[in-house]
């Protein structure tokens, strides 16, 4: 069975494809950019806010599903500058302070919206 997950407490989708999609026991979350769910609009500026509003909007689908963050078991980071990497995991590591999912991080030349920063995640409902 499948299922699409959908929150107004994290940002809409920019294209043709859902926030997230629950299937066979797992949750696969799109690529999350830094855009203020209540405005809509991309947040620009240093690096940490950045990640700090991709994961929290992370939490907002994920809560949905009923998941949390403790539930991911892979991520994914896209950076626009590898430079940026210390800051995000930095940030990053706050969030899963033990225990924390696999997780591939590379360097993109360029990201929707020109974000900085794209995450996206793979939880087991388990």
């Amino acid at each position: 069975m499948r299922k699409i997950i959908k929150t107004s407490n994290a940002p809409e989708a920019i294209g043709p494809y859902s926030q997230a999609v629950e299937a066979g026991g797992m949750v696969f979350v799109s690529g999350q950019i830094p855009i203020d769910p209540k405005t809509g609009n991309p947040v620009q500026g240093d690096i940490k806010e950045q990640v700090k509003l991709v994961l929290e909007n992370a939490r907002a689908i994920l809560a949905v599903a009923g998941c949390t963050l403790s539930n991911i078991v892979k991520s994914t980071i896209y950076l626009k500058n590898m430079a940026d990497f210390a800051a995000v995991n930095e940030v990053y590591g706050t969030y899963f302070p033990s225990d924390p999912p696999a997780r591939a991080t590379v360097e993109a030349s360029r990201l929707p919206k020109d974000a900085a920063v794209e995450m996206d995640f793979i939880a087991w409902k388990g």
